[in-house]
């Protein structure tokens, strides 16, 4: 823990970046130190991790607020544990005990003696929790991203060990009660203090506040119940995500603990660039090239859309850089039924090496057209005048 950077020192931008500015820092080194990039590369994935972390706090309103206001202990409430927290989490759901903070005044007792103060504000260890998240990455193709797909996903997660079903006990055992709490999860301790004796209990080092321990533990999870597996998974990826975007597979995370429910699966999109497509929010922009011929006069065009080929009637006299509609033809809005349009750009090519023939032709265009008769055997000069010979 005491290791971490700053976040926005990760992401490499100001504390005030705006969100499109952290997304784009985001973009720019998840690009550079994704592992399909650099196989074998542990520092690379290293910095890799660090940056989803980073992102995936300061792209949440809520948790990028915690973040501001209290650093990694707003986030992650085992790091507040003996870093020097302060009293900052009042009202916020940190927790703290004035148990310890008067134990460290007066030598570890506690101050249970006075107003009933001590061991008790500590969070119950046999009380349900949610598993913590975890995050993976996926690569899709543009038209996977546009219409949805369903991709193999390979991750770790923390379960239930199967060898002794999570409660930490060896085969043919039990969890026993601890003998020093009598179960209680809790110790009676009494310190001598200028103030007289005084009275506080603490968790019991023993069980961990738990009121149960293994004297035989298991020997597949070494007693803690819980282990690492691998699992490669189906998971359905919705229409319409977009690079950079974290998408959440809900209940696919780290086991709960005493019963409570699952983390969830971060999933980090990462998009291949398109061939021709280029996304812009839901819209989808393509630049169609027609010949001189087709857009003086118009014509029925084949455009490519996502969907296939679409019929487009090219009206005569378009100009160079028209843009036109193609309604619906877009991204599907994800988590709806709309969907944006394709924007088709117009761009007229210029025909190359004509032939004496196709030239004459052109020039017998443009005198209809009532333009200057082209001479292309007078040379002329810089500033268009003739040549002197």
């Amino acid at each position: 823990m005491a290791d971490k950077r700053d976040y926005y020192e990760v992401l490499g931008v100001d504390r005030s970046a705006s969100p499109d500015e952290l997304k784009k820092a985001y973009r720019q080194l998840a690009k550079k130190y994704h592992p399909d990039l650099n196989p074998d590369n542990k520092e690379a994935e290293a910095k890799f991790k660090e940056a989803n972390e980073a992102y995936e706090i300061l792209s949440n309103p809520e948790k990028k607020e915690k973040y501001d206001r209290f650093g990694f202990a707003g986030v992650d409430p085992s790091y507040g544990a003996g870093q020097g927290a302060g009293f900052g989490g009042f009202g916020d759901g940190m927790e703290f005990d004035l148990g310890d903070i008067f134990g460290s005044i007066f030598g570890g007792g506690g101050f249970g003696g006075f107003g009933g103060f001590g061991g008790g504000s500590r969070a119950n260890p046999n009380a349900p929790r949610r598993g913590s998240d975890i995050q993976t990455s996926v690569i899709l193709t543009f038209e996977e991203a546009a219409k949805g797909c369903t991709k193999k996903v390979d991750f770790q997660k923390i379960e239930l060990c199967d060898e002794c079903g999570g409660s930490g006990a060896a085969k043919g055992t039990t969890p026993q009660t601890c003998p020093d709490c009598n179960g209680r999860g809790q110790v009676n301790v009494q310190q001598r203090t200028p103030f007289g004796t005084i009275s506080t209990q603490k968790t019991c080092q023993r069980c961990g506040g738990k009121g149960t321990f293994n004297p035989t533990p298991c020997t597949r999870c070494k007693g803690a119940g819980r282990i690492r597996k691998t699992y490669t998974k189906d998971i359905t990826i919705p229409a319409g995500v977009d690079d950079g975007q974290i998408y959440p597979a809900r209940g696919e995370g780290n086991h709960g603990v005493n019963g409570g429910p699952p983390g969830d699966l971060k999933i980090i999109i990462n998009v291949k660039p398109h061939a021709f497509f280029e996304r812009d929010g839901y819209n989808v922009w393509y630049e169609m090239k027609v010949s001189y011929m087709q857009a003086a006069l118009g014509d029925k065009l084949r455009v490519p859309t996502l969907d296939g080929l679409v019929e487009y009637e090219l009206p005569a006299g378009t100009q160079p850089e028209t843009v036109f509609k193609l309604k619906g033809r877009g991204i599907p809005v994800l988590n709806s039924t709309r969907r944006g349009d394709q924007l088709v750009k117009v761009t007229i090519e210029v025909p190359k090496n004509l032939t004496d023939e196709q030239k004459a032709a052109l020039m017998k265009f443009n005198e209809v057209m009532g333009n200057n008769p082209i001479q292309p055997e007078e040379k002329r000069g810089f500033f268009g005048g003739k040549k002197k010979k």
